[in-house]
């Protein structure tokens, strides 16, 4: 496993992986995940993984950077060069279009498809999470197919729905909550991403994927009334 080490202000350091964003990329921080999570080592407060590094957060009168830098390129070097859990793919049901996907339309004729051939290549297909970020429970997500980039909003809407999932240049993401954005909406889902109330509160994690599952506006209606009782399937990487 190859990485550089370096401080990040005094309380943090980053693990630079690679300079590609890729699933080797990706594997190798979730291992590198596994074993802090093993190891428990004493001063270390937090770690967040990215595309291509991970940023922990530790405290230095507890475990000076020397040492912590020492600690970590022993982690590296441990047994257990694979990840023995497997990822999960969990499936997020969408209502697309309409009310619900405002921008559908616009990347359909984009592109020259029909609404239903861009929802088609949109959902039931694997999209990693390499990173959660910019505001709790947000995931970015690998594989979005080429054929659906299209160019985000010149003047970004004020807010979007809760569930909201969206197309911004060659990527495509969930918006848990009411906040401003610049990409196509094509649909939403309405299973709660974030809930700040609960012990573990977020629903997905990186390195797992997300698979999107259409349904109608009907379906949208009785899972939406159900709330914290509908259970999203997660389901074993194949």
């Amino acid at each position: 496993m190859m990485y550089a080490i370096s401080p990040l202000g005094d309380l943090a350091v980053v693990l630079s992986f690679s300079n590609e964003i890729n699933e080797k990329t990706n594997r190798q921080i979730q291992l590198f995940v596994s074993k802090l999570e093993k190891e428990k080592i004493r001063g270390i407060i937090e770690w967040v993984p990215a595309y291509t590094s991970l940023t922990i957060y530790y405290q230095p009168e507890i475990i000076p950077y020397d040492s912590l830098k020492a600690e970590l390129e022993r982690l590296g070097m441990s047994p257990g060069q694979t990840k023995t859990d497997r990822p999960l793919v969990y499936e997020i049901p969408v209502c697309y279009g309409g009310e619900f996907g405002q921008d559908l339309a616009y990347v359909a004729d984009y592109h020259g498809l029909e609404e239903q051939e861009v929802i088609n290549l949109h959902a039931n297909r694997e999209y990693l999470i390499y990173m959660m970020g910019f505001m709790p429970g947000f995931p970015y997500l690998g594989g979005l197919p080429e054929k659906l980039a299209v160019p985000r909003l010149e003047m970004p809407r004020q807010n979007v729905m809760p569930g909201a999932v969206g197309i911004g240049g060659n990527q495509t993401g969930i918006y848990p909550a009411d906040v401003p954005s610049g990409w196509r909406i094509i649909g939403t889902t309405p299973v709660t991403l974030f809930s700040p109330e609960k012990e573990n509160p977020f629903l997905l994690s990186s390195g797992h994927y997300i698979k999107f599952v259409p349904i109608s506006e009907e379906q949208f209606l009785t899972i939406k009334q159900v709330g914290d009782a509908y259970q999203v399937n997660r389901l074993e990487k194949r």
